[in-house]
């Protein structure tokens, strides 16, 4: 992690509302805020009761204050058990722009392989261009769009192997 004072810690109950807050707050921002995405996702407000397990799991980001200023999960791709789904990466803008996404992408990678997967996916939108670089830069291809889409709105695919060691590139 590039700030000593941020913390990564699994979510728990307590985090639901702030994680929810903050999932919906960027996908305004970037004019996402539409049905399709997982901004209406009946689950958001309890995502602690989804994470939580073996194949799927939740992590957030303290500042040293303690206040939650991020988060990123995983949860096994459906039809796929070597792949799993970086799911919601998420910042507060207070901890935006100072490489913490490459900290996530990494971290969440090294939990994946963990949890026994050899293969990361992922799904996003043209609209949010900042993590489609740091996708790309992490090592992440572009693929057709699956058919197990369950977010529709989402229209850019992202496949990484993860489960060989990668040094990173310059």
């Amino acid at each position: 992690m590039n700030d000593t004072r941020l913390k990564f810690r699994e979510m728990t109950a307590a985090d639901n509302s702030t994680v929810a807050n903050l999932i919906r707050d960027n996908l305004q921002k970037y004019g996402l805020d539409i049905p399709g995405t997982v901004y209406f996702d009946d689950g958001l407000d309890h995502l602690s009761d989804y994470y939580g397990k073996p194949d799927r799991r939740y992590f957030v980001i303290e500042n040293a204050d303690g206040n939650v200023v991020g988060g990123i999960g995983f949860s096994r791709f459906e039809s796929s058990d070597e792949t799993a789904e970086l799911q919601k990466l998420y910042l507060h803008d207070s901890a935006k722009g100072e490489g913490l996404g490459y900290d996530l992408v990494s971290f969440i990678e090294n939990k994946m392989k963990e949890a026994g997967f050899k293969y990361s996916y992922l799904e996003t939108h043209d609209n949010l261009q900042a993590a489609i670089h740091i996708y790309e830069k992490s090592g992440y291809a572009e693929i057709e769009r699956p058919p197990e889409v369950n977010h529709g709105a989402m229209n850019r695919f992202f496949k990484k192997e993860i489960s060989k060691d990668q040094k990173k590139g310059d």
